[in-house]
C-alpha cells in the first residue's frame, strides 16, 4: 500500500484538458445509456450461458451418466423459463441501447457536424442493434425459441463486447480516446 501511494505521488502527471468535444452534457446522456445497456445485456447473456447447460442437462436427464443429478443444470430453472427470462431482459436493455444510439447520433452532430460518420464504433453499434433487433423479431415473430433464439442473443453479446473491447484494441477511429490504437 505504501509504495502504491508512492508511486502515485512520483508518477503522478496532470491530465490534458479534454477536447470541447467530449465537454457535452449528451456524452454522459450516451455513456451512462450504453453503460446502462451493456448491463443489461450481461444478464441476458448470463440467462442465455444458464439456457445451455440447462438444456443439455435436461436433454442428457435419462442417459445413465445422469444418474446423480448433482450438477448445476440440476439446480436451475427450466431451460423454457431460462429463455423466457432472456427475452424478457433483451427487451428491456434494446430500448435502452436504441436511445444511446440516438444520443450519440445527436451529439456527434453537435460536436462534428453530422449524426453519423461510419466510424467502426458507430458501425458496430449499429452491427449490434440490428443482432438484438433480429433477435426479438425472430422470438416474437417468427416463432424463434430455444437454441435458435439463444444463439442470437449469444451472438449480440459478442458483437457487443467486440464494439466494446475490440475496436478500441484493433481498428482506429474517432472513438479511440483511451489511446489504446
Amino acid at each position: 500500500v505504501l509504495l502504491l501511494g508512492l508511486a502515485g505521488t512520483v508518477l503522478y502527471t496532470r491530465a490534458a484538458p479534454l477536447m470541447p468535444a467530449l465537454q457535452s452534457y449528451w456524452l454522459w446522456i450516451h455513456v451512462s445509456m450504453i453503460t446502462l445497456a451493456c448491463g443489461i445485456f450481461l444478464v441476458g447473456f448470463s440467462t442465455s450461458v444458464l439456457y445451455l447447460i440447462r438444456a443439455r442437462y435436461e436433454q442428457r436427464a435419462g442417459s445413465a451418466s445422469m444418474r446423480f443429478p448433482t450438477t448445476l443444470g440440476a439446480r436451475l430453472p427450466a431451460a423454457d423459463r431460462l429463455e423466457q427470462v432472456t427475452f424478457r431482459v433483451i427487451a428491456l436493455g434494446f430500448p435502452i441501447l436504441t436511445f444511446a444510439v440516438i444520443a450519440g447520433a445527436i451529439w456527434a452532430e453537435a460536436a462534428w457536424g453530422r449524426y453519423w460518420g461510419w466510424d467502426p464504433k458507430e458501425t458496430w453499434a449499429f452491427i449490434t442493434w440490428v443482432i438484438y433487433a433480429a433477435y426479438l423479431h425472430a422470438r416474437s415473430t417468427a416463432g424463434w425459441r430455444g437454441g435458435r433464439a439463444i444463439g442470437i442473443a449469444l451472438l449480440g453479446w459478442a458483437a457487443m463486447m467486440f464494439n466494446l473491447f475490440g475496436v478500441n484494441i484493433l481498428i482506429s477511429g474517432l472513438h479511440s480516446y483511451a489511446g489504446l490504437s
